[in-house]
């Protein structure tokens, strides 16, 4: 019996110029408006996504040349605040959940448990935070910039504040009854007092309690810390990974073991790995796609290096391309995961020329060769998704691009009838918000 999955949109660029240097930016959305966004939604509802997760980067630096990295190409910034998108999206839908990116750092316990209580009360439960751990905003907020898992420990304490302050309303201490008029039980209401390691406050919240439940988790990370974090705290889990059965079925095991460790059921947790699918209309498109990106030319090697550029925060451009790269250009400040990430398959960078190394991330592979391609037609792309969720138990999938109706219908066009039809994409909605809808199967 096929095993049907989950499947949400990624904002790769977040809150940001989507389609910026691209044809269809030329559809005269206005980024900045809700409209572009709303349009976007409501086709991902109609498709059958659970969700939409709002990527987001506090920061675009403090120095004049990481600010130009980031922003001359609009590949890290500008950027506005997604939580206050979250709202126009929910008017938008009736069913699709929405995850802001949150960092622990930049929300107060009692601010964030607050606000974020009433979107969840306001959206009929179909909120979601995505937690992340960045530390690279910290000066935005006088805050010290932590080691990466000391990181990780301000994000557990503020995460179980939020819980703390959620629950501090009792069961039976919201009343509302209009014969007697009396709204609510001060006596059911704790107070907390909460002294941490890094955040104090106390309670309790002036909110009333969540009656579905609390916001849904989650969040991204492979480290053996981050999984950690995600086994202990979160309802779905971002993954990379290739796309075949052993590699899934081997990093849903971690994730899952995590989960068990900390006492919870490993199924009340989601791993959806994320996906940038090129559909092509034949099977011979597909190969000439993949065959065109083998020996990319300079321009597309400067458009590559312009990305990494921003997240590195360190100019490529500027370097020959026919030279090796030296790993002394990338200061303190870098995350090495997103050095290793340039690196790729290479050990090193030693004697590898630039030109090489931008190669391989231009190159493109088909997805049938379950190595990490993207390029196929949508009932090869259908195939590895089916595939996956009977061989290695997937969970599902998060597909990466801009929220644009053109990147969305590029993307789902052809896929979501061939879905629906192998019974893998849902048709019908579970009543009780987000979190019902990822309980559903």
């Amino acid at each position: 019996m096929t095993r049907p999955q989950h499947f949400g949109w990624f904002l790769s660029r977040g809150f940001g110029p989507h389609g910026w240097a691209r044809p269809y930016y030329e559809w005269n959305y206005a980024w900045q408006k809700p409209d572009l966004y709303q349009q976007s939604a409501r086709e991902l509802e109609q498709a059958g996504f659970d969700f939409v997760l709002i990527e987001d980067a506090l920061s675009v630096g403090i120095t004049p040349e990481t600010l130009n990295l980031r922003v001359r190409k609009a590949y890290g910034g500008p950027k506005h605040d997604p939580w206050m998108l979250a709202p126009y999206l929910f008017a938008a839908t009736q069913h699709l959940g929405v995850i802001p990116t949150v960092n622990a750092g930049a929300y107060p316990p009692y601010l964030a448990a607050r606000q974020f209580a009433s979107l969840q009360h306001l959206s009929s439960s179909r909120l979601g935070l995505n937690v992340v751990t960045d530390v690279g905003s910290a000066h935005h907020f006088g805050l010290e910039r932590l080691p990466h898992d000391a990181a990780y420990d301000r994000a557990q304490e503020w995460l179980d504040a939020l819980r703390l302050l959620w629950h501090s309303w009792g069961d039976e201490a919201l009343i509302a009854d209009p014969t007697t008029q009396i709204y609510a039980d001060g006596t059911k209401i704790s107070a907390p007092q909460h002294r941490g390691r890094f955040f104090s406050f106390d309670g309790p919240l002036n909110a009333e309690p969540l009656p579905l439940g609390d916001p849904i988790v989650a969040s991204p990370g492979g480290s053996p810390r981050g999984i950690g974090f995600a086994g202990r705290n979160s309802e779905i889990q971002l993954a990379l990974s290739n796309l075949d059965a052993d590699s899934i079925r081997s990093y849903r095991q971690k994730v899952r073991a995590a989960a068990a460790e900390h006492g919870r059921n490993p199924d009340d947790i989601k791993v959806l790995f994320v996906i940038k699918p090129i559909v092509a209309a034949s099977v011979e498109e597909a190969d000439r796609i993949v065959a065109a990106s083998a020996s990319p030319d300079d321009a597309t090697l400067i458009e590559v290096a312009e990305a990494w550029s921003s997240d590195l925060e360190t100019d490529l451009i500027v370097l020959d391309l026919d030279r090796p790269l030296d790993p002394a250009i990338f200061g303190d400040h870098v995350s090495k995961g997103t050095i290793r990430g340039l690196q790729g398959t290479y050990d090193s960078f030693d004697g590898v020329p630039l030109r090489d190394i931008l190669a391989g991330k231009a190159r493109l592979g088909r997805v049938t060769d379950r190595r990490g391609g993207t390029v196929g037609t949508a009932d090869e792309i259908a195939d590895v998704i089916e595939a996956l969720g009977n061989d290695a138990d997937n969970d599902g999938f998060i597909f990466s691009g801009d929220l644009h109706p053109v990147t969305i219908h590029r993307a789902l066009d052809e896929l979501v009838p061939i879905l629906r039809r192998r019974g893998i994409l849902r048709s019908e909605w579970a009543d009780g918000g987000l979190r019902a809808n990822l309980s559903a199967f």
